[in-house]
């Protein structure tokens, strides 16, 4: 069967790209080896979808060229795909940090998609045994053999692979000798060695503190949850996207205060108190406890605070504020949102997301190597991008 557009991927990116390309009179067909369209969109934000970001901004978005993604989040925004919601009678709503959530939950998005895809013909369970090009392509499937002069690779990132996420758009680049960068679980939670879990951690699993995490200068405040193999909550999964292995992370458990001043000051005014009972203003009191019987040499926690050296008090306000840890790792790619990496943009148009050097073939989405950070991020390049490519293939 002969089309103009084969999309390899019927996710975020694949569904914006084939409804695109179908607005403008091309024979599309939108293809996926699951037996579902658009499952990880079903499952986003706990499945309420957290599609755009108020805060749009290509400085957070990770790739070997920070400017490539400029140009399609500039030309399809945040303010285009709410527009395209609420012209569908669809309502949204804002969540901390400008992420923004559909009213009527993640399937009610899949559908208004799919919606735009009436005049695509969409095939699932459908895997790709081979392309081969000449004057145009030719995909060999375990449902027979179809051909198109434009080949769009929409298969995203390696993160979650129960769900069939591999590295079939970096195979793909290899083929037809691009460049590509080896995909590394991103927005994951952290893992640390098992004596650091029985001095720092144990019997901690589920509490969470406001923090301010950082690692390879860069910065996020939100929250940080103990898990019974390290640490996870949004601001670890963000900085998970900038950790390599053997960096160090810093926590400042306390970003509102000067903690050695706030100790010599409670010091002051209530010397008998506890110290376990002084940080339970700010931590879970079991959290409270370890800290103060970890951080330091000995354990303090049942001790006044007039019986605690003021030096002492200033070094455990030091650590309150800079926490240094050294991760053993990540939970990887089975818990990783999504992935850093993908296809080199050095390999394509910014503009059309075309392979400046194999013509008809498009990469988009979480394939190439763009990853945004937590929030509506992701969502919205592969909108951008999707609506990019679909302008021209």
């Amino acid at each position: 069967m002969k089309y103009d557009v084969v999309v390899i991927g019927a996710g975020a990116a694949g569904l914006m790209c084939a409804s695109q390309a179908q607005q403008r009179g091309r024979k599309v067909l939108l293809i996926d080896k699951s037996n579902k369209a658009g499952k990880k969109i079903l499952i986003s934000g706990g499945g309420r979808c957290n599609f755009t970001n108020f805060h749009i901004d290509p400085k957070a978005y990770i790739s070997n060229n920070p400017h490539f993604a400029k140009s399609a989040l500039s030309r399809y925004t945040q303010w285009d795909f709410i527009a395209l919601l609420e012209n569908a009678g669809l309502h949204w709503h804002e969540k901390t940090l400008g992420q923004l959530f559909c009213d009527e939950k993640s399937a009610a998005v899949l559908k208004l998609l799919l919606r735009e895809c009436q005049q695509v013909d969409i095939k699932l369970n459908l895997s790709v045994e081979s392309i081969d090009y000449c004057h145009g392509y030719t995909l060999t499937t375990n449902q027979g053999t179809f051909q198109a002069s434009s080949l769009v690779i929409a298969t995203g990132g390696a993160s979650i692979p129960k769900m069939g996420a591999s590295d079939f758009g970096l195979q793909v680049a290899k083929q037809f000798r691009l460049k590509s960068i080896a995909f590394k679980p991103a927005l994951v939670p952290l893992t640390f060695h098992q004596e650091d879990i029985e001095h720092y951690f144990k019997d901690l699993s589920g509490l969470s503190v406001d923090a301010i995490v950082k690692c390879n200068n860069q910065s996020f405040r939100e929250g940080i949850l103990i898990t019974h193999r390290g640490v996870s909550g949004p601001a670890v999964l963000q900085i998970s996207s900038y950790w390599r292995k053997g960096d160090a992370v810093v926590f400042n458990l306390l970003p509102d205060l000067k903690a050695s001043d706030w100790l010599l000051e409670m010091r002051d005014s209530k010397p008998k108190s506890e110290l376990k009972t002084i940080l339970s203003t700010y931590f879970p009191k079991r959290l409270a406890i370890r800290l103060a019987d970890t951080l330091l040499d000995k354990p303090l926690s049942n001790s006044a605070l007039n019986q605690i050296k003021k030096k002492n008090l200033t070094t455990l306000g030091e650590k309150l504020n800079h926490w240094v840890l050294i991760p053993s790792g990540t939970e990887g790619l089975r818990t990783a949102e999504v992935c850093v990496g993908g296809v080199s943009t050095d390999e394509l148009s910014s503009k059309t997301m075309e392979s400046v050097k194999q013509k008809g073939l498009y990469f988009i989405g979480e394939t190439v190597d763009v990853t945004g950070w937590l929030g509506g991020y992701n969502f919205q390049w592969a909108w951008s991008s999707g609506w990019a490519a679909g302008q021209y293939v």
